[in-house]
């Protein structure tokens, strides 16, 4: 690997685990306290999983990001690309920050499916400049289903819990 390969290694997969970073800023210290006393369906994992779960996903997308910056930053395709993956990674924080920053399952539903939307629409178009790259985002969009599904149960099981502060 040359230097400049490394730098872009280190760089997109310390952009991913940046974001999760803060993502977990909004969550860690709400999953012993508020998420714990919310009703939750059957299929809810225990909490101790997920953050190994999403630190495996952010450096997928870490790898994935690595990849399409080898494709060439003058590519109008790759422009798009990059795009849409920093969006996908802001709404990833933003779910966090509506879920369990403001305690509020719906606007966090409404964020999960809003980055449901633009992450496939980011594998779309990563899949145009790199296969590899858009297959390691598969995963992300499996777990981000999977978390939409639990987001809405956790509403609907927990009406009282719609609401948002500022």
């Amino acid at each position: 690997m040359t230097g400049k390969k490394i730098i872009y290694f280190v760089v997109a997969i310390g952009i991913c685990l940046l974001a999760g970073d803060i993502g977990s800023y909004y969550a860690t210290p709400e999953i012993p306290t508020w998420y714990a006393g919310l009703e939750k369906p059957d299929l809810t994992p225990p909490s101790w999983i997920f953050g190994p779960v999403w630190t495996v996903l952010y450096i997928l997308m870490g790898l994935s990001l690595y990849l399409i910056l080898q494709s060439g930053l003058k590519n109008p395709e790759v422009k798009v690309a990059l795009v849409l993956f920093i969006f996908q990674l802001v709404l990833n924080v933003g779910w966090s920050f509506f879920f369990f920053g403001q305690h509020s399952t719906f606007y966090g539903f409404l964020a999960i499916v809003l980055l449901w939307a633009i992450l496939l629409c980011t594998i779309i178009q990563v899949f145009r400049i790199s296969f590899a790259a858009s297959l390691l985002l598969l995963p992300v969009l499996v777990w981000i289903t999977f978390a939409a599904v639990l987001n809405y149960l956790i509403m609907t099981l927990n009406p009282t819990s719609f609401g948002i502060t500022f």
